[in-house]
């Protein structure tokens, strides 16, 4: 069933995007992963997914009940949208103390011109560090407000950064698991960091260009 559209997200404009060099990644490309034919995204049907091996994508409510994560065996917790405002979620170190979760917080905003990609290494090495708890049975629940824009971008980042996934299939191993539209800005922020490291070499095979026909 086709859920209400995000605020953050609009509909394909009817008019074909400008070209681009050829091997780039567009966001106008990683848009259309992510809607369905018409252009439309759809909103979370549940409050958390597994979205990768012992790693959980969810929203504010679940991040709030400690009883809901330690059931779950979550040792970790990745808050990326720490702060007070409606559009944060306000937790910490303190809010987890005597729960066994290890907690990290960055205060990123859900806007285009916000630049999560300063924070991509950070949550990439929490995730590891959470993962590699217990002798690699460690599970990490990285959350934002809805679980729908900040907290996917970091995971999908930590995908193509520490699995050598490019964009799209980062994006796909995701969204496969929930429903998630991150802003054109995380979009873009993703395409740079692909074609960094493409460049790099860091990149699984020709992952980081686009086939032509």
């Amino acid at each position: 069933m086709k859920k209400h559209l995000s605020p953050s997200k609009q509909p394909h404009s009817p008019c074909p995007p400008p070209p681009v060099p050829s091997g780039e990644i567009t966001v106008h490309q990683l848009n259309e992963l992510l809607s369905d034919g018409s252009g439309f995204y759809n909103l979370p049907t549940q409050h958390f997914n597994e979205v990768f091996p012992r790693i959980y994508i969810g929203n504010a409510f679940v991040a709030h009940n400690t009883m809901r994560l330690q059931k779950l065996g979550v040792t970790h917790v990745l808050n990326v949208a720490e702060g007070t405002s409606f559009m944060h979620v306000n937790t910490s170190t303190e809010f987890y103390a005597g729960t066994g979760i290890t907690y990290h917080g960055i205060s990123a905003n859900d806007t285009e011109k916000f630049n999560l990609s300063a924070f991509f290494e950070e949550g990439a090495d929490f995730i590891d560090k959470g993962l590699a708890h217990n002798n690699g049975k460690g599970k990490v629940y990285v959350h934002c407000r809805e679980g729908y824009s900040r907290s996917p971008t970091m995971v999908v980042a930590y995908l193509m950064l520490r699995h050598k996934m490019d964009v799209r299939q980062a994006l796909r191993t995701v969204r496969q698991k929930r429903e998630i539209g991150p802003n054109d800005g995380f979009l873009r922020q993703l395409c740079q960091l692909n074609e960094k490291l493409a460049k790099e070499g860091k990149l699984n095979r020709e992952v980081g260009k686009i086939k032509t026909k």
